[in-house]
């Protein structure tokens, strides 16, 4: 039936030029941002899940930075200790030195001292950002981040590790006010003074022109003090090892989740643009019939002629 106030093959032609249209705003859309799910009304579930997993990258992100910070805070201890063992290894041999007959004790006490001092000065300089875990005034924890986690119930958390600073792992305690060396740390804790009221594990001896024992004693209190700075170091290296490795598997965990994001949310170029090229052959069309339907009711002029 031909109408000249109802033209339906106009209107259906309109209709699928506005399908058409829309569905070329939606293709521009995500070859302009390459994203084919940029905002909820796209796809609610993957946005939903992207936004989430978006965070918790930034999370892992922040977690990389923070690890950052406490492998150098473990790898400044772990220096230092390490400094701190060869000038032991020093002392040890300068004791057993002194076994010698005919030796200069006083010579030997000397360097002894020089090298306490050089001790004292290891352990002081030891600090990263203001922490020091070689000196401290008191027993302490210290933590560094080593993961984020998110669990099958959706809750999150920060995870540490974390270093006891006590009389097994510091070199010395330190008075806070003047700075003075205390009773503590494995090198001066009462229970390693051995000669003539010596102290810092006694290795500072008073003169090492004592008996044939106390200069056994001596070096038994210096090797007990390896042994203690030794065990500190090894704690210390594998808290640095996991820091490391906690670190590359943050950044692959990273990678993986960017990846898994993309994959939800990301456009298909190749795919985007053949569909863009396809609408716009069919927007062409779909003028060109609306064209043809409007031009129908100009036919129904030629009846009346």
């Amino acid at each position: 039936m031909a109408s000249i106030l109802t033209n339906s093959s106009a209107m259906s032609a309109l209709s699928t030029l506005r399908s058409i249209a829309s569905n070329m705003e939606s293709t521009q859309n995500a070859i302009s941002t390459g994203m084919k799910v940029s905002k909820a009304s796209d796809n609610a579930a993957y946005w939903s899940i992207s936004t989430i997993m978006k965070s918790d990258n930034m999370a892992l992100g922040a977690v990389t930075d923070a690890l950052g910070v406490g492998a150098a805070k473990v790898d400044t201890a772990y220096a230092g200790m390490e400094s701190a063992i060869d000038v032991m290894k020093e002392i040890k041999a300068k004791v057993v030195a002194a076994k010698e007959e005919g030796v200069d004790k006083a010579k030997i006490q000397e360097e002894i001292v020089q090298l306490k001092e050089q001790l004292v000065s290891i352990a002081k300089s030891s600090s990263f950002n203001g922490e020091n875990w070689l000196a401290a005034d008191a027993d302490a924890t210290k933590t560094v981040v080593s993961g984020f986690v998110r669990d099958a119930s959706n809750n999150v958390s920060v995870k540490t590790t974390d270093y006891a600073l006590n009389d097994t792992s510091l070199l010395f305690k330190f008075n806070a006010t003047t700075g003075a060396t205390e009773t503590g740390g494995i090198l001066n804790t009462a229970g390693n003074v051995t000669v003539a009221g010596a102290s810092v594990g006694g290795i500072a001896i008073d003169a090492l022109d004592v008996s044939g024992d106390d200069l056994d004693v001596a070096l038994a209190s210096v090797d007990a003090a390896l042994d203690k700075m030794t065990s500190a170091g090894a704690k210390l290296g594998s808290i640095s090892s996991r820091i490391d490795l906690q670190t590359d598997f943050s950044s692959k965990l990273s990678d993986a989740i960017e990846k898994g994001v993309g994959r939800l949310v990301d456009a298909d170029m190749n795919e985007e643009s053949t569909r863009l090229k396809a609408l716009q052959t069919q927007q062409q069309l779909a003028i060109q019939a609306l064209s043809i339907a409007n031009n129908d009711s100009q036919n129904i002029l030629s009846l009346f002629r």
